[in-house]
């Protein structure tokens, strides 16, 4: 009878950590430039189990698309799997990235037909993405230029937003804005779906607000490294380009309205805006950009991002040289000790030689040397 208790409570946990397991995970999409491929071809098996990848894969993925190594602490399996993902030619990369990590998002919502349909060919992969956070590793800064897109905007200054851009946003999804006669910013959006349905938000709605702004602080964002881009084109400087962020606007729909209705047409929203965000970089970039958009789910950590930056810029060969010393107190005490007698020593003997030069000089007879005004006959 102790054994089938034993037994069930086995069966039990071990069904516990499964569903733990398999929520923790999330999506990742490679979208591919529209006239170069950097990606592998789409299938239908992309989203398979058997083909899904660990956070910092994605992260030596990122790396790899910036023309950069992957990391050496990289797996034999994992560089497999991410010959499964990018074309094999080492030379030819995009050299930019647009990395976007949408938080709150679950599975069930990313797959769904709605939102998939608008990255049709868009290669598809599921995330482990376990308990700790994963890197993008870089070398020097000179060599990468990271603009985040998580600038904050003020929303509070007549200067910085008006009823007029809200209009000028609602048009850019193909949507109207009604602005509110009595009170400033306080309108209603009304944004067609793909599915001849429309989404109402109004930014009285403290949610549908912080979504708006979300996807409004993204678009800003974007045009700001747009300019950046510009920037750099025109200077000596040819350095990779990775603009990365994240988005809370789907998390804040739905801790507010759960993960139907609204959450889910906001998903779509937000597809549609990557979807022209994304063809605008292209434009800009002359189609030498991909992007990197992570569904890293509900499990992800409130403020921390699941992909940092890290910097591995290579010290000096002196610097390797002295860091290969002992670090015990004594052997370095005696090292210091002999380089210092040394160093003594050989001034010393500089000092006598010198001396002992500008006496011989000084007491040199006057007489002519023989050897040196003879005149000397060759026969």
């Amino acid at each position: 009878m102790d054994f089938r208790r034993s037994f069930c409570h086995l069966i039990i946990l071990s069904l516990l950590c499964l569903q733990a397991t398999a929520d923790d995970t999330g999506y990742v999409r490679f979208l591919d430039s529209p006239v170069r491929q950097y990606f592998r071809p789409f299938s239908s098996d992309a989203v398979s189990e058997t083909n899904s990848l660990l956070l910092p894969e994605v992260g030596a993925a990122v790396s790899v698309l910036l023309g950069f190594a992957p990391p050496a602490t990289l797996s034999a399996a994992s560089s497999s799997k991410l010959n499964e993902v990018l074309m094999p030619n080492p030379f030819d990369k995009p050299r930019a990235v647009f990395m976007l990590d949408v938080r709150g998002a679950e599975d069930s919502q990313v797959m769904d037909q709605s939102v998939y349909a608008v990255f049709g060919g868009a290669l598809s992969r599921r995330v482990i993405m376990g308990s700790t956070k994963a890197d993008i590793q870089l070398p020097d800064e000179d060599e990468v230029s990271v603009v985040s897109l998580n600038e904050p905007l003020s929303f509070d200054s007549d200067a910085e937003l008006t009823d007029k851009e809200l209009s000028d946003f609602a048009s850019f999804l193909g949507g109207t804005y009604v602005v509110d006669a009595l009170e400033r910013m306080n309108g209603e959006f009304s944004i067609p779906l793909a599915s001849c349905a429309h989404l109402n938000l109004h930014m009285s709605k403290k949610a549908d607000r912080e979504f708006i702004e979300s996807l409004l602080s993204l678009i800003h964002n974007t045009r700001r490294a747009m300019d950046v881009h510009e920037d750099l084109s025109g200077s000596m400087r040819n350095p990779a380009e990775l603009i990365m962020g994240s988005f809370d606007g789907i998390k804040v729909l739905q801790e507010e309205y759960g993960s139907e209705g609204v959450t889910q047409q906001g998903l779509e929203i937000l597809s549609a805006s990557i979807s022209k965000i994304f063809d605008s970089l292209q434009s800009v970039h002359k189609g030498q950009i991909v992007g990197v958009i992570l569904y890293s789910g509900t499990t992800s950590q409130e403020s921390a991002a699941v992909l940092n930056v890290m910097f591995t810029s290579q010290p000096s060969a002196r610097l390797l040289e002295e860091t290969k010393g002992s670090s015990d107190p004594i052997m370095d005490a005696e090292v210091l000790l002999v380089r210092t007698i040394l160093a003594w020593l050989t001034g010393i003997i500089l000092l006598i030689a010198t001396l002992m030069g500008i006496y011989f000089l000084m007491n040199m007879p006057l007489t002519k040397d023989t050897l040196l005004y003879s005149n000397v006959k060759l026969d």
